[in-house]
């Protein structure tokens, strides 16, 4: 299916932004900007996914992470109530921007919202696409994350993550994720945490 120029227009100031993450990351022997790649992986996700969805969907997935580094975790208390404040900032601080940059392109007040809307995650578990942008995130983290997160905490704390990470997901979700191709270790870790 042929992309409008809006929607290329859109991706690529998406890109340009994250581009400017001065957060690194070498995949494949190859240097990227961290929230480039992030971008670039669930774009691919979706495109496995759900391959025939929503333009909204397509649009929220790949800015669903934009300029992330200008909100770091450390602003906040490193407890629970500051990690959900720092989340909720960036689900809004996302929005906002993604708003500003498909406004640039000519995008109407209509779809804007409606990717507004999905970076809130609104109606998750309810509203079909939230679920969806929620499932890629989630396998996102599973196949490029999860391995190194698993390297920082306990396996009783990646047990807790794991199961909190499941919850969220769709049961197509959760069929995709383990269809992923993991570690021994990251497979024994997710068998305790479905047990």
């Amino acid at each position: 299916m042929k992309k409008s120029e809006k929607f290329n227009a859109a991706i690529d100031l998406f890109d340009r932004a994250n581009a400017e993450d001065p957060n690194r990351e070498i995949f494949e022997g190859k240097e990227y900007a961290k929230e480039l790649l992030y971008a670039q992986r669930m774009t691919d996700r979706l495109a496995i996914f759900s391959p025939d969805t929503d333009e909204a969907l397509q649009l929220a997935v790949r800015c669903q992470h934009i300029r992330r580094w200008e909100i770091p975790r450390d602003q906040y208390d490193m407890n629970r109530v500051g990690y959900l404040k720092w989340r909720n900032d960036l689900k809004v601080f996302h929005a906002e921007k993604a708003g500003e940059i498909m406004h640039e392109v000519g995008y109407d007040d209509q779809i804007i919202e409606a990717v507004k809307f999905l970076l809130l995650k609104k109606q998750l578990k309810k509203n079909d696409l939230t679920q969806k942008l929620e499932d890629v995130i989630c396998l996102v983290f599973l196949e490029y994350y999860f391995e190194k997160f698993s390297e920082k905490y306990s396996e009783d704390k990646m047990i807790d993550i794991l199961r909190k990470t499941w919850k969220k997901m769709s049961s197509k979700g959760q069929e995709a994720a383990l269809e992923l191709d993991y570690s021994d270790h990251s497979k024994a870790l997710i068998t305790k945490a479905l047990a």
